[in-house]
């Protein structure tokens, strides 16, 4: 049974960083895509970033490029997003998911991931 499992959401001022971790078990998620998704209130769900596990290569939504970075730990089976320079527009519920037929071109589609996480809050003030 694959789950996912974030941390690291809070409250936090504009400027500011935050690191998102995402814990993943139950599977070998060598040839996963991994993504980062969030969703605002009365929003629909939107792509953030993404890295291929076994290559470590990422995708990023223009919002976000040169702010955000995706990275995983072999290791620790764990998905980083480091985020600087937040933005009041970045406040939204962040979502950790798993797309195990590593669909890289489609890596930016939220129907292609297979399994999600609870998700975890990042509130950005002004």
């Amino acid at each position: 049974q694959v789950q996912l499992v974030e941390s690291g959401g809070g409250l936090v001022q504009a400027g500011g960083s935050v690191r998102l971790s995402c814990i993943a078990s139950g599977q070998t998620f060598s040839r996963y895509v991994m993504g980062w998704f969030r969703q605002a209130p009365e929003k629909e769900r939107e792509f953030v970033a993404a890295i291929r596990w076994i290559d470590g290569m990422t995708d990023y939504t223009d919002s976000v490029k040169g702010r955000f970075t995706i990275s995983r730990d072999n290791a620790k089976n764990t998905v980083y997003l480091q985020m600087n320079s937040l933005k009041p527009e970045d406040t939204a519920v962040y979502v950790c998911a798993a797309d195990r037929y590593s669909t890289w071109s489609t890596a930016r589609s939220v129907s292609e991931y297979d399994y999600w996480g609870q998700g975890t809050q990042v509130t950005v003030s002004s």
